[in-house]
């Protein structure tokens, strides 16, 4: 299987909902490593690292995010796998 990474902003409501938390936690159900984190502008910020099937399911998450999220707008830009990351962390 191709593996690959994904860097992903995600604007609307997604801060002081725990969307990092949330985050973490799909990206370990789905084996995928990289980080999630907060930005000043009020949205948040992730890195996708692993499995293409599992990036992309992380990707199409991220379009909902957690129950209490609203998701106004989600940007994608692919990346070269780097093999960076051994597991998925919270930034802060």
């Amino acid at each position: 299987m191709a593996k690959t990474r994904a860097k992903v902003l995600i604007k609307g409501v997604v801060q002081g909902v725990n969307f990092r938390y949330y985050t973490r936690r799909e990206a370990i159900r789905h084996n995928v490593t990289g980080w999630v984190s907060n930005l000043p502008d009020g949205s948040v910020a992730a890195i996708f690292e692993g499995e293409e099937e599992e990036v992309e399911a992380m990707v199409q998450w991220c379009r909902q995010g957690p129950p209490s999220a609203q998701v106004a707008e989600l940007i994608i830009q692919p990346e070269d796998y780097r093999a960076e990351f051994q597991s998925f962390s919270i930034r802060f």
